[in-house]
């Protein structure tokens, strides 16, 4: 994937960019440029901007002298975590638990972006939800499922890293009414805790979440597509959220049929 930025609404500017696994299949990876109401400018996730998409980020930023924080909202979304902060040396650093881990040499601020406390210091600007009933940090390598979901409020825009996915299908798939998709991590029945009452959390957070994004115009998920205003044709992001929730019934069932 070549690296761009699209300019998703007023203030709100997704970088898209490239990830390969094992150095072959690129699989694609996000993060976005938002400016606060205060004039400044904050990171959600970090990655290494290519020379074209570092130049338009300068442009923006005062020679990226207005970028005053990056916050990682993907426990699992660390590779470019210590080259974001080298870019960027000045802006303050907030990480997930792991990512604190993962690079404990990093000049990490004391809190968590899946802390409450980092999200009443920045609730003017952005509200944020913690996925309930699964795993945050899966102690499975390859269960990627949760992060923190963050929606800008003035441009109505959610940033979200693999929780939600959104798939664009091709021009043919289209044309045969088939245009796009938004579903929950293939990984969800994985990450859900192990204990009774889990899959009802979750149910119940997915809820909560949708309409929490009552009025969003815009989705910006890693590894897949962003769903921008312009794009957005027949069902609201509210609904596709009730949808998602929806196609995961069986898994939640089969969940509670074991764990209660």
């Amino acid at each position: 994937m070549r690296p761009h930025i699209i300019h998703v609404a007023d203030d709100f500017w997704n970088i898209r960019g490239s990830f390969k696994l094992g150095g072959v299949v690129d699989i694609g990876t996000q993060a976005s440029l938002v400016r606060r109401g205060n004039g400044k400018f904050v990171f959600l996730d970090s990655y290494t901007l290519s020379d074209a998409v570092e130049q338009e980020v300068v442009e923006l930023t005062n020679d990226g002298r207005d970028v005053e924080a990056i916050l990682n909202v993907h426990p699992f979304h660390t590779v470019f975590a210590r080259k974001m902060h080298e870019r960027f040396p000045h802006a303050k650093l907030y990480g997930t638990a792991r990512h604190v881990s993962r690079f404990p040499e990093l000049p990490w601020e004391a809190i968590r972006t899946e802390d409450v406390a980092l999200h009443t210091m920045y609730a003017g600007d952005f509200e944020f939800s913690v996925p309930r009933g699964v795993d945050f940090i899966s102690a499975n390598e390859n269960v990627h499922f949760s992060s923190v979901l963050v929606l800008h409020r003035a441009s109505k825009t959610i940033h979200v890293d693999d929780t939600l996915m959104y798939v664009r299908f091709p021009r043919l798939m289209r044309t045969v009414g088939l245009p796009d998709a938004m579903s929950f991590h293939p990984t969800l029945a994985k990450a859900l805790e192990k204990r009774a009452g889990a899959a009802s959390d979750f149910r119940d957070w997915a809820e909560e979440l949708a309409e929490r994004c009552r009025g969003a115009e815009s989705l910006c998920a890693a590894h897949t597509a962003a769903l921008t205003a312009p794009k957005k044709r027949g069902a609201t992001i509210q609904d596709r959220l009730v949808a998602a929730l929806g196609k995961v019934g069986g898994k939640l069932t089969v969940h509670e049929r074991k764990y209660g």
